[in-house]
Protein backbone atom coordinates (compact mmCIF):
# COMPACT_ATOMS: atom_id res chain seq x y z
CA UNK A 1 0.00 0.00 0.00
CA UNK A 2 2.83 2.38 0.82
CA UNK A 3 4.40 1.78 -2.59
CA UNK A 4 1.10 2.37 -4.35
CA UNK A 5 -0.07 5.42 -2.40
CA UNK A 6 3.23 7.23 -2.06
CA UNK A 7 4.79 6.61 -5.45
CA UNK A 8 5.27 10.06 -6.95
CA UNK A 9 3.67 10.94 -10.28
CA UNK A 10 3.55 14.12 -12.34
CA UNK A 11 1.17 16.63 -10.74
CA UNK A 12 -0.12 18.33 -13.90
CA UNK A 13 -3.64 16.92 -13.46
CA UNK A 14 -3.98 18.32 -9.92
CA UNK A 15 -2.58 21.72 -10.91
CA UNK A 16 -4.98 22.09 -13.84
CA UNK A 17 -7.87 20.75 -11.77
CA UNK A 18 -7.20 23.41 -9.12
CA UNK A 19 -7.52 26.10 -11.78
CA UNK A 20 -10.81 24.69 -13.10
CA UNK A 21 -12.12 24.01 -9.59
CA UNK A 22 -11.42 27.55 -8.40
CA UNK A 23 -13.05 28.98 -11.51
CA UNK A 24 -16.15 26.84 -11.00
CA UNK A 25 -16.33 27.85 -7.32
CA UNK A 26 -16.21 31.48 -8.43
CA UNK A 27 -18.91 30.96 -11.08
CA UNK A 28 -21.16 29.04 -8.68
CA UNK A 29 -20.97 31.86 -6.13
CA UNK A 30 -21.46 34.75 -8.54
CA UNK A 31 -24.01 32.83 -10.61
CA UNK A 32 -26.14 32.29 -7.50
CA UNK A 33 -26.46 36.08 -7.23
CA UNK A 34 -26.98 36.84 -10.93
CA UNK A 35 -29.64 34.14 -11.45
CA UNK A 36 -31.63 35.30 -8.43
CA UNK A 37 -30.96 32.09 -6.48
CA UNK A 38 -29.63 33.96 -3.44
CA UNK A 39 -32.68 36.22 -3.47
CA UNK A 40 -35.19 33.35 -3.74
CA UNK A 41 -33.54 31.00 -1.29
CA UNK A 42 -31.66 33.20 1.18
CA UNK A 43 -33.14 36.71 1.18
CA UNK A 44 -36.89 36.41 0.58
CA UNK A 45 -37.82 33.59 3.01
CA UNK A 46 -38.78 34.51 6.57
CA UNK A 47 -36.54 31.66 7.73
CA UNK A 48 -34.73 28.76 6.09
CA UNK A 49 -34.95 25.03 6.68
CA UNK A 50 -31.45 24.17 7.81
CA UNK A 51 -30.11 20.69 8.37
CA UNK A 52 -31.57 19.46 11.65
CA UNK A 53 -29.20 20.39 14.44
CA UNK A 54 -28.10 23.56 12.65
CA UNK A 55 -31.26 25.62 13.17
CA UNK A 56 -29.09 28.37 14.64
CA UNK A 57 -27.44 28.73 11.23
CA UNK A 58 -29.62 31.21 9.35
CA UNK A 59 -28.88 33.64 6.48
CA UNK A 60 -27.44 37.05 7.27
CA UNK A 61 -30.17 39.72 7.64
CA UNK A 62 -31.27 42.01 4.86
CA UNK A 63 -29.16 41.79 1.74
CA UNK A 64 -25.93 40.79 3.46
CA UNK A 65 -26.09 37.35 1.82
CA UNK A 66 -25.14 39.04 -1.45
CA UNK A 67 -21.93 40.24 0.18
CA UNK A 68 -21.43 36.74 1.65
CA UNK A 69 -21.57 35.17 -1.81
CA UNK A 70 -19.34 37.85 -3.31
CA UNK A 71 -16.65 37.16 -0.70
CA UNK A 72 -17.04 33.42 -1.24
CA UNK A 73 -16.64 33.93 -4.98
CA UNK A 74 -13.50 35.99 -4.35
CA UNK A 75 -11.97 33.10 -2.42
CA UNK A 76 -12.84 30.81 -5.34
CA UNK A 77 -10.96 33.19 -7.63
CA UNK A 78 -7.96 33.13 -5.26
CA UNK A 79 -8.01 29.31 -5.41
CA UNK A 80 -7.94 29.43 -9.20
CA UNK A 81 -4.97 31.83 -9.14
CA UNK A 82 -3.24 29.91 -6.36
CA UNK A 83 -3.04 32.95 -4.09
CA UNK A 84 -2.69 32.07 -0.39
CA UNK A 85 -4.11 28.79 -1.57
CA UNK A 86 -4.70 26.83 1.64
CA UNK A 87 -6.23 29.79 3.46
CA UNK A 88 -8.41 30.69 0.48
CA UNK A 89 -9.51 27.09 -0.02
CA UNK A 90 -10.29 26.69 3.68
CA UNK A 91 -12.30 29.91 3.77
CA UNK A 92 -14.31 28.89 0.71
CA UNK A 93 -14.90 25.45 2.27
CA UNK A 94 -16.14 26.98 5.53
CA UNK A 95 -18.36 29.52 3.81
CA UNK A 96 -19.78 26.96 1.40
CA UNK A 97 -20.45 24.61 4.32
CA UNK A 98 -22.36 27.42 6.00
CA UNK A 99 -24.61 27.97 2.99
CA UNK A 100 -25.00 24.21 2.53
CA UNK A 101 -26.13 23.58 6.10
CA UNK A 102 -28.34 26.66 6.48
CA UNK A 103 -30.83 25.67 3.79
CA UNK A 104 -32.01 22.43 2.19
CA UNK A 105 -35.06 23.60 0.22
CA UNK A 106 -32.74 23.65 -2.79
CA UNK A 107 -30.79 20.54 -1.84
CA UNK A 108 -28.69 19.26 -4.70
CA UNK A 109 -26.14 16.46 -4.77
CA UNK A 110 -23.52 18.69 -6.34
CA UNK A 111 -23.80 21.02 -3.33
CA UNK A 112 -22.85 18.05 -1.16
CA UNK A 113 -20.03 17.08 -3.54
CA UNK A 114 -18.67 20.63 -3.50
CA UNK A 115 -18.83 20.61 0.31
CA UNK A 116 -16.79 17.39 0.45
CA UNK A 117 -14.29 18.36 -2.24
CA UNK A 118 -13.63 21.81 -0.80
CA UNK A 119 -12.26 20.33 2.41
CA UNK A 120 -10.35 17.63 0.51
CA UNK A 121 -8.68 20.28 -1.65
CA UNK A 122 -7.44 22.13 1.44
CA UNK A 123 -5.02 19.28 2.14
CA UNK A 124 -3.81 18.66 -1.42
CA UNK A 125 -0.59 20.22 -2.79
CA UNK A 126 -2.45 21.93 -5.63
CA UNK A 127 -0.53 25.22 -5.55
CA UNK A 128 2.94 23.83 -6.28
CA UNK A 129 2.97 25.10 -9.86
CA UNK A 130 1.19 27.73 -12.00
CA UNK A 131 0.20 29.68 -8.90
CA UNK A 132 0.91 33.07 -7.36
CA UNK A 133 2.12 31.24 -4.24
CA UNK A 134 4.76 29.36 -6.25
CA UNK A 135 5.85 32.55 -7.98
CA UNK A 136 6.21 34.43 -4.69
CA UNK A 137 7.82 31.48 -2.88
CA UNK A 138 9.94 29.48 -5.37
CA UNK A 139 10.76 26.77 -2.79
CA UNK A 140 7.11 25.68 -2.99
CA UNK A 141 7.51 24.55 -6.59
CA UNK A 142 7.12 20.81 -7.18
CA UNK A 143 6.49 18.85 -10.35
CA UNK A 144 5.18 15.70 -8.67
CA UNK A 145 2.63 14.53 -6.11
CA UNK A 146 1.91 11.28 -4.24
CA UNK A 147 -0.22 8.80 -6.19
CA UNK A 148 -2.97 8.94 -3.55
CA UNK A 149 -3.77 12.52 -4.61
CA UNK A 150 -5.00 11.13 -7.92
CA UNK A 151 -6.69 7.98 -6.64
CA UNK A 152 -8.61 9.89 -3.98
CA UNK A 153 -10.61 11.50 -6.79
CA UNK A 154 -10.94 8.29 -8.79
CA UNK A 155 -12.31 6.26 -5.88
CA UNK A 156 -14.58 9.11 -4.74
CA UNK A 157 -16.10 9.29 -8.23
CA UNK A 158 -16.44 5.51 -8.44
CA UNK A 159 -18.44 5.52 -5.21
CA UNK A 160 -20.61 8.42 -6.39
CA UNK A 161 -21.45 7.00 -9.81
CA UNK A 162 -21.91 3.44 -8.58
CA UNK A 163 -24.50 4.45 -6.00
CA UNK A 164 -26.18 6.75 -8.52
CA UNK A 165 -26.50 3.81 -10.92
CA UNK A 166 -27.73 1.27 -8.36
CA UNK A 167 -30.33 3.68 -6.96
CA UNK A 168 -31.99 3.88 -10.39
CA UNK A 169 -32.67 0.15 -10.49
CA UNK A 170 -36.23 0.17 -9.20
CA UNK A 171 -39.60 -0.26 -11.00
CA UNK A 172 -40.65 3.37 -11.50
CA UNK A 173 -37.31 4.20 -13.10
CA UNK A 174 -37.07 1.02 -15.18
CA UNK A 175 -40.56 1.46 -16.68
CA UNK A 176 -39.66 5.14 -17.40
CA UNK A 177 -42.44 6.57 -15.20
CA UNK A 178 -40.01 8.91 -13.44
CA UNK A 179 -38.27 10.02 -16.62
CA UNK A 180 -41.61 10.74 -18.32
CA UNK A 181 -42.71 12.92 -15.40
CA UNK A 182 -39.38 14.75 -15.37
CA UNK A 183 -39.54 15.38 -19.12
CA UNK A 184 -43.08 16.78 -18.99
CA UNK A 185 -41.66 19.80 -17.24
CA UNK A 186 -39.18 20.28 -20.11
CA UNK A 187 -41.74 20.38 -22.94
CA UNK A 188 -41.27 24.14 -23.43
CA UNK A 189 -37.53 23.88 -24.08
CA UNK A 190 -36.69 25.15 -27.59
CA UNK A 191 -35.78 22.56 -30.24
CA UNK A 192 -35.46 19.55 -27.90
CA UNK A 193 -38.63 20.03 -25.80
CA UNK A 194 -40.82 17.98 -28.14
CA UNK A 195 -38.18 15.28 -28.62
CA UNK A 196 -37.99 14.79 -24.85
CA UNK A 197 -41.65 13.72 -24.81
CA UNK A 198 -40.95 10.71 -27.03
CA UNK A 199 -41.28 7.32 -25.29
CA UNK A 200 -38.16 6.02 -26.98
CA UNK A 201 -36.23 8.97 -25.61
CA UNK A 202 -37.53 8.13 -22.13
CA UNK A 203 -36.08 4.61 -22.37
CA UNK A 204 -32.83 6.02 -23.74
CA UNK A 205 -32.51 8.41 -20.79
CA UNK A 206 -33.56 5.82 -18.18
CA UNK A 207 -31.30 2.98 -19.26
CA UNK A 208 -28.57 5.25 -20.60
CA UNK A 209 -28.38 6.85 -17.15
CA UNK A 210 -27.96 3.48 -15.44
CA UNK A 211 -25.29 2.34 -17.89
CA UNK A 212 -23.41 5.64 -17.90
CA UNK A 213 -23.26 5.91 -14.11
CA UNK A 214 -22.32 2.26 -13.71
CA UNK A 215 -19.66 2.03 -16.40
CA UNK A 216 -18.12 5.47 -16.88
CA UNK A 217 -15.33 5.13 -14.29
CA UNK A 218 -14.09 1.68 -15.48
CA UNK A 219 -14.27 2.88 -19.10
CA UNK A 220 -12.24 6.00 -18.28
CA UNK A 221 -9.64 3.94 -16.43
CA UNK A 222 -9.24 1.47 -19.32
CA UNK A 223 -7.00 3.10 -21.93
CA UNK A 224 -8.59 1.58 -25.10
CA UNK A 225 -12.04 2.96 -24.13
CA UNK A 226 -10.90 6.19 -22.49
CA UNK A 227 -11.43 8.58 -25.39
CA UNK A 228 -14.85 7.14 -26.26
CA UNK A 229 -15.87 7.39 -22.60
CA UNK A 230 -14.62 10.98 -22.44
CA UNK A 231 -16.66 12.08 -25.46
CA UNK A 232 -19.62 10.18 -24.02
CA UNK A 233 -19.15 12.17 -20.80
CA UNK A 234 -19.20 15.42 -22.73
CA UNK A 235 -22.52 14.51 -24.37
CA UNK A 236 -24.03 13.22 -21.11
CA UNK A 237 -23.09 16.21 -18.98
CA UNK A 238 -23.92 18.87 -21.59
CA UNK A 239 -27.32 17.20 -22.03
CA UNK A 240 -27.88 17.35 -18.25
CA UNK A 241 -26.77 20.99 -18.14
CA UNK A 242 -29.16 22.03 -20.93
CA UNK A 243 -32.16 20.00 -19.71
CA UNK A 244 -31.89 20.14 -15.92
CA UNK A 245 -29.97 23.40 -15.30
CA UNK A 246 -27.89 21.92 -12.47
CA UNK A 247 -25.24 24.60 -12.21
CA UNK A 248 -21.55 23.72 -12.30
CA UNK A 249 -21.94 19.97 -11.65
CA UNK A 250 -21.69 18.86 -15.33
CA UNK A 251 -18.55 20.94 -15.85
CA UNK A 252 -17.04 19.81 -12.56
CA UNK A 253 -17.63 16.21 -13.65
CA UNK A 254 -15.80 16.88 -16.91
CA UNK A 255 -12.91 18.47 -15.00
CA UNK A 256 -12.52 15.21 -13.07
CA UNK A 257 -11.53 13.51 -16.32
CA UNK A 258 -8.10 15.11 -15.89
CA UNK A 259 -7.27 12.38 -13.38
CA UNK A 260 -7.99 9.59 -15.87
CA UNK A 261 -5.74 10.69 -18.71
CA UNK A 262 -1.99 10.19 -18.70
CA UNK A 263 -0.22 13.01 -16.82
CA UNK A 264 1.95 13.69 -19.87
CA UNK A 265 -1.14 14.23 -22.00
CA UNK A 266 -2.47 16.72 -19.47
CA UNK A 267 0.90 18.46 -19.26
CA UNK A 268 1.21 18.71 -23.06
CA UNK A 269 -2.30 20.16 -23.40
CA UNK A 270 -2.33 22.69 -20.57
CA UNK A 271 1.18 23.23 -19.12
CA UNK A 272 3.62 22.94 -22.00
CA UNK A 273 6.39 24.85 -20.20
CA UNK A 274 6.20 22.67 -17.10
CA UNK A 275 8.96 20.04 -16.72
CA UNK A 276 7.48 16.55 -16.80
CA UNK A 277 8.12 14.31 -13.80
CA UNK A 278 8.70 10.65 -14.74
CA UNK A 279 10.97 9.28 -12.01
CA UNK A 280 8.20 7.34 -10.21
CA UNK A 281 10.15 7.51 -6.94
CA UNK A 282 8.49 6.19 -3.78
CA UNK A 283 8.69 9.03 -1.26
CA UNK A 284 6.55 8.27 1.80
CA UNK A 285 6.13 11.19 4.16
CA UNK A 286 6.89 11.03 7.86
CA UNK A 287 3.17 10.58 8.54
CA UNK A 288 2.49 8.09 5.75
CA UNK A 289 0.84 5.55 8.08
CA UNK A 290 -1.51 8.20 9.46
CA UNK A 291 -2.33 9.40 5.93
CA UNK A 292 -3.09 5.81 4.88
CA UNK A 293 -5.44 5.33 7.84
CA UNK A 294 -7.21 8.64 7.16
CA UNK A 295 -7.71 7.72 3.50
CA UNK A 296 -9.15 4.31 4.41
CA UNK A 297 -11.51 5.78 7.02
CA UNK A 298 -12.57 8.52 4.61
CA UNK A 299 -13.50 5.99 1.92
CA UNK A 300 -15.28 3.70 4.37
CA UNK A 301 -17.44 6.62 5.53
CA UNK A 302 -18.42 7.43 1.97
CA UNK A 303 -19.12 3.77 1.20
CA UNK A 304 -21.36 3.27 4.24
CA UNK A 305 -23.28 6.58 4.32
CA UNK A 306 -25.37 5.81 1.21
CA UNK A 307 -26.38 2.44 2.70
CA UNK A 308 -27.99 3.77 5.84
CA UNK A 309 -31.52 3.98 4.39
CA UNK A 310 -31.61 0.16 4.32
CA UNK A 311 -31.59 0.22 8.13
CA UNK A 312 -34.71 2.40 8.37
CA UNK A 313 -38.19 0.99 8.30
CA UNK A 314 -40.21 1.46 5.08
CA UNK A 315 -39.21 2.82 1.66
CA UNK A 316 -36.81 5.74 1.45
CA UNK A 317 -38.84 7.13 -1.47
CA UNK A 318 -41.70 7.60 1.01
CA UNK A 319 -40.00 8.45 4.29
CA UNK A 320 -36.93 10.33 2.92
CA UNK A 321 -34.98 8.84 5.85
CA UNK A 322 -31.44 8.30 4.58
CA UNK A 323 -32.11 10.00 1.23
CA UNK A 324 -29.52 12.75 1.51
CA UNK A 325 -25.74 12.25 1.33
CA UNK A 326 -26.40 9.06 -0.67
CA UNK A 327 -26.02 10.15 -4.33
CA UNK A 328 -29.72 9.50 -5.01
CA UNK A 329 -29.91 11.88 -7.96
CA UNK A 330 -33.15 12.82 -9.77
CA UNK A 331 -34.78 9.54 -8.75
CA UNK A 332 -38.37 10.49 -8.04
CA UNK A 333 -41.04 13.14 -8.24
CA UNK A 334 -43.12 14.02 -5.20
CA UNK A 335 -46.14 16.27 -5.00
CA UNK A 336 -48.16 16.95 -1.91
CA UNK A 337 -50.59 19.16 -0.09
CA UNK A 338 -50.36 20.06 3.58
CA UNK A 339 -52.55 21.66 6.24
CA UNK A 340 -51.36 22.56 9.73
CA UNK A 341 -53.51 23.21 12.77
CA UNK A 342 -52.25 24.81 15.97
CA UNK A 343 -54.15 23.99 19.18
CA UNK A 344 -53.72 26.12 22.31
CA UNK A 345 -53.15 23.75 25.23
CA UNK A 346 -54.79 26.15 27.70
CA UNK A 347 -57.99 26.95 25.80
CA UNK A 348 -58.10 24.08 23.29
CA UNK A 349 -58.79 26.64 20.55
CA UNK A 350 -57.67 25.46 17.12
CA UNK A 351 -56.19 27.72 14.43
CA UNK A 352 -55.61 26.66 10.85
CA UNK A 353 -52.31 27.97 9.55
CA UNK A 354 -52.18 30.04 6.37
CA UNK A 355 -49.05 28.48 4.87
CA UNK A 356 -48.26 31.50 2.67
CA UNK A 357 -47.83 33.62 5.82
CA UNK A 358 -44.74 31.59 6.69
CA UNK A 359 -43.41 29.88 3.57
CA UNK A 360 -42.31 30.71 0.05
CA UNK A 361 -43.81 28.51 -2.71
CA UNK A 362 -40.57 26.54 -2.93
CA UNK A 363 -40.51 25.93 0.81
CA UNK A 364 -44.16 24.86 0.76
CA UNK A 365 -43.41 22.21 -1.89
CA UNK A 366 -40.90 20.65 0.50
CA UNK A 367 -43.13 20.94 3.59
CA UNK A 368 -45.94 19.27 1.62
CA UNK A 369 -43.84 16.21 0.76
CA UNK A 370 -40.90 15.61 3.11
CA UNK A 371 -41.21 14.48 6.75
CA UNK A 372 -38.16 16.30 8.08
CA UNK A 373 -39.46 19.61 6.67
CA UNK A 374 -42.89 18.87 8.19
CA UNK A 375 -41.35 18.25 11.62
CA UNK A 376 -39.19 21.37 11.39
CA UNK A 377 -42.14 23.54 10.40
CA UNK A 378 -44.08 22.22 13.38
CA UNK A 379 -41.16 23.18 15.64
CA UNK A 380 -41.05 26.61 14.04
CA UNK A 381 -44.76 27.15 14.68
CA UNK A 382 -44.33 26.05 18.30
CA UNK A 383 -41.51 28.58 18.72
CA UNK A 384 -43.48 31.41 17.04
CA UNK A 385 -46.49 30.86 19.29
CA UNK A 386 -44.28 30.57 22.37
CA UNK A 387 -43.00 34.08 21.63
CA UNK A 388 -46.65 35.21 21.95
CA UNK A 389 -46.97 33.41 25.27
CA UNK A 390 -48.95 30.44 23.95
CA UNK A 391 -48.08 26.80 24.56
CA UNK A 392 -49.45 24.89 21.59
CA UNK A 393 -49.81 21.52 19.91
CA UNK A 394 -49.22 21.23 16.17
CA UNK A 395 -51.03 18.73 13.95
CA UNK A 396 -50.49 18.15 10.22
CA UNK A 397 -52.61 16.59 7.49
CA UNK A 398 -50.32 15.81 4.57
CA UNK A 399 -51.15 13.84 1.41
CA UNK A 400 -48.33 12.89 -0.96
CA UNK A 401 -48.10 11.42 -4.43
CA UNK A 402 -44.85 9.65 -5.35
CA UNK A 403 -44.05 9.31 -9.05
CA UNK A 404 -47.56 10.26 -10.13
CA UNK A 405 -49.30 7.57 -8.08
CA UNK A 406 -52.53 8.32 -6.15
CA UNK A 407 -52.01 10.54 -3.10
CA UNK A 408 -51.77 8.86 0.30
CA UNK A 409 -51.62 10.30 3.78
CA UNK A 410 -48.03 10.75 4.90
CA UNK A 411 -48.29 11.93 8.52
CA UNK A 412 -50.41 10.65 11.39
CA UNK A 413 -52.85 13.56 11.91
CA UNK A 414 -53.39 12.64 15.57
CA UNK A 415 -49.76 13.14 16.57
CA UNK A 416 -48.64 16.42 18.13
CA UNK A 417 -45.52 17.02 16.03
CA UNK A 418 -44.44 19.91 18.27
CA UNK A 419 -43.80 17.46 21.13
CA UNK A 420 -41.98 14.86 19.02
CA UNK A 421 -38.19 14.54 19.02
CA UNK A 422 -36.12 14.05 15.90
CA UNK A 423 -33.98 10.91 15.60
CA UNK A 424 -31.17 10.82 13.06
CA UNK A 425 -30.77 7.05 13.23
CA UNK A 426 -34.26 5.84 14.03
CA UNK A 427 -37.51 5.58 12.07
CA UNK A 428 -40.25 8.03 13.09
CA UNK A 429 -43.50 6.28 13.90
CA UNK A 430 -45.60 9.35 13.04
CA UNK A 431 -44.73 8.76 9.37
CA UNK A 432 -47.57 6.51 8.18
CA UNK A 433 -46.63 3.30 6.32
CA UNK A 434 -46.31 3.52 2.55
CA UNK A 435 -48.26 0.25 2.09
Amino acid sequence: MTKFLFKHIDNSSLIVFRIFFGLLCFLESIGAILTGWVKRVMVEPEFTFSFIGFEWLQPLPGEWMYAYYLVMGLFGLFVMLGYKYRFSMLMFALMWTGTYLMQKSSYNNHYYLLFVLSFVMVFLPANRYASIDARLTPKLVRHSMPNWCRWLFVVQLFILYTYASLAKIYPDWLNTTVVELLMKGKAELPIIGEVLQNKGMHYFIAYGGILFDGLIIPLLLYKPTRKIAFFGSIFFHIFNSVVFHIGIFPFLSLAFCLFFFEPKTVRDLFLKKKPFYDQAAILPSKNHKLISIILIVYMLVHITLPLRHYFFKDDVLWTEEGHRLAWRMMLRTKRGRANFNVVDKATNNSTRINMSDYLTPKQYNSVAAKPDFIWQFAQHLKHEYALKGEDVKVFARVFVSVNGKPSKQLIDPKIDLASEEWHHFKHHSWILPSK
